[in-house]
């Protein structure tokens, strides 16, 4: 499993490298965000442990056949006690301040309620 994160990670969407230059280095409030974390048996995009907070990047891929998997895969991360937020490829290059501006809400809702390890 960690050789298959290492190898998403090196292989990044535009979309990803986009959004991880507004997550690296602990620019979001100071919450550390992971790339291509493993979590369970599914490696999830973008998450940040001490917030339980997963960002995951859907593109074209994404249709009907993939909802189903992506549905239990959420269910998964959900009950594992994640917040997964999904945002379209497309959002990130259209409205990338309403995606920061999202994934900041859901840190600080976290961080408000006390959900830290």
């Amino acid at each position: 499993m960690n050789d298959y994160a290492r190898h998403l990670r090196n292989n990044a969407t535009e979309a990803e490298r986009r959004l991880w230059q507004h997550l690296r280095r602990r620019q979001m409030n100071g919450f550390k965000f992971r790339r291509q974390r493993p979590i369970g048996r599914y490696v999830c995009d973008f998450v940040c442990l001490e917030a339980h907070v997963i960002v995951e990047l859907d593109g074209s891929q994404h249709h009907v056949a993939q909802a189903a998997y992506d549905a239990q895969r959420d269910t998964f991360l959900q009950s594992s006690g994640f917040r997964v937020l999904r945002f379209w490829n497309g959002s990130v290059f259209s409205e990338p301040d309403a995606v920061v501006r999202t994934i900041m809400e859901a840190l600080t809702r976290s961080e408000m309620s006390g959900r830290f390890d």
